[in-house]
């Protein structure tokens, strides 16, 4: 067994159907952890599908909507019960709608405040209820975050994603603080990805040009990797180490910070 083996332990991961999520829950089942994705999209039972049990680990899919409180409840009460337990919650769920500040949107605007900081926020208020004594589980744990390279500088068209993902920071900062001061035993801790080239991030480099910003896709992501000493952008993979890290008992004395993995981006 190493510091990074997450054998018995029981995981709930946000936005697990595809991107990111999806490879932060095969690489927490991987290191031994049992894992309920959860979504809203149903597609995310797949991936539950397909995890690995060769360590007797039990997945499972709980579809949720981070915004509903009633959502999260039963959420983390089914993962009780698949699981047979839950210490490790991982907020990555989040939406990205690129716009200038001259021409955003008010409902845009609010669809990423919902999701990214009010999502965010009831997952730590359940996370926490039900780590800490006296909860449904009750024998304390760890939280991660998923901030974005976003909430550490000034890129363009960003605007309201970035405001939202440093917000994710001051909250597990802030949620670090209340989990010590109150003795509930479990760590709280946020990442900053970098651009990786899922979905979400080949839809931002499209709509970069579409803004203008850039003369096309191809360019904009190679005005990210100029930016980035590691010279590339990111892969799922590296972002999900990075989680399993956080995760696991290396990361013992790790408390209330934003571990950047952006290759330096964000420096």
């Amino acid at each position: 067994m190493t510091v990074f083996d997450l054998t018995g332990r029981h995981a709930l991961v946000t936005g697990g159907a595809q991107g990111l999520g999806e490879g932060m829950a095969r690489a927490l089942a991987a290191a031994g952890a049992s894992v309920v994705v959860a979504d809203i999209q149903d597609s995310a039972a797949d991936v539950a599908g397909t995890l690995p049990t060769d360590g007797g680990q039990k997945h499972g899919f709980t579809r949720l909507d981070v915004t509903v409180e009633s959502d999260w409840e039963r959420a983390i009460t089914e993962t009780v019960d698949i699981a047979g337990g839950f210490d490790l919650l991982v907020n990555n769920a989040g939406i990205e709608i690129t716009g200038l500040v001259t021409d955003v949107e008010r409902d845009d605007i609010r669809r990423m405040l919902d999701v990214n900081i009010l999502g965010t926020t009831l997952g730590l208020k359940h996370g926490l209820r039900a780590m800490r004594a006296g909860g449904a589980a009750g024998d304390g744990g760890c939280i991660v975050n998923v901030a974005s390279v976003a909430a550490t500088i000034a890129f363009p068209g960003i605007a309201v994603y970035s405001a939202t993902k440093s917000a994710v920071d001051r909250l597990t900062r802030v949620a670090a603080m209340e989990s010590g001061k109150l003795g509930y035993g479990v760590r709280v801790n946020c990442i900053y990805p970098g651009l990786v080239p899922t979905a979400m991030g080949a839809g931002l480099a499209n709509d970069m040009a579409a803004l203008g910003l850039y003369g096309s896709a191809e360019e904009a992501v190679g005005a990210v990797v100029d930016l980035t000493p590691s010279g590339r952008l990111g892969t799922v993979e590296d972002i999900a180490d990075a989680v399993v890290f956080l995760a696991s008992d290396a990361a013992r004395f790790v408390n209330g910070v934003g571990l950047p993995v952006d290759g330096g981006m964000g420096m």
